[in-house]
């Protein structure tokens, strides 16, 4: 077996009482059950992180850029505000610049009828701008808040565990596979 590929969980959302927490647990809960994945949790709500962008950093945002620089694979969960995705989570992406570069991404989405679609189309885009590389498959929670039972399991949890399966494993096959490649050359950005 290869050498477990080491997992930046990033949490979309900043918001008083979101529903983030709970989507990212039951995620967590999943990656436990695999040996593929060691995990960094990554709570932007828990970081001191400056207003704007430039000048000295902050010592959490230089925490913030290595932690993301030692990440093979990234999940981020997401909601959906407004069509779109949450702008501290916009901040945080774009504080941290070329350590995306040649790593795997996946999306676990939630929100009303779209159950978080467009934001991670949207983050796909982005993504795929600071040269990482989305995977195909995700999960997403349509209606989440009446998705999930009072102890935080999704209520179709077999179909929810499936997705989450598909999309661990793609992951998991771009993120070595990349992890490779970054190690024999350096990826030739722009």
């Amino acid at each position: 077996m290869q050498d477990p590929l080491h997992l930046a969980l990033l949490y979309g959302s900043t918001r008083d009482g979101r529903f983030c927490d709970t989507v990212a647990d039951w995620l967590r809960a999943q990656l436990a059950l695999r040996r593929d994945y060691t995990i960094d949790a990554i709570d932007p709500a828990l970081l001191d992180l400056p207003h704007r962008h430039g000048g000295t950093p902050s010592a959490d945002l230089v925490n913030l850029q290595q932690r993301i620089w030692r990440a093979d694979a990234f999940v981020v969960v997401v909601p959906e505000y407004n069509h779109g995705y949450p702008a501290a989570l916009k901040y945080v992406i774009d504080s941290v610049q070329a350590h995306w570069q040649a790593k795997p991404v996946a999306f676990v989405a939630y929100g009303g009828h779209s159950g978080g679609v467009r934001a991670a189309e949207q983050l796909r885009q982005v993504f795929s701008g600071l040269h990482a590389v989305p995977v195909r498959d995700g999960v997403y929670f349509t209606q989440a808040w009446d998705r999930f039972d009072t102890e935080g399991r999704p209520r179709d949890g077999d179909a929810s565990a499936r997705a989450a399966r598909r999309m661990l494993d793609q992951l998991a096959w771009y993120g070595h596979a990349l992890r490779q490649a970054r190690a024999a050359w350096p990826y030739p950005a722009g």
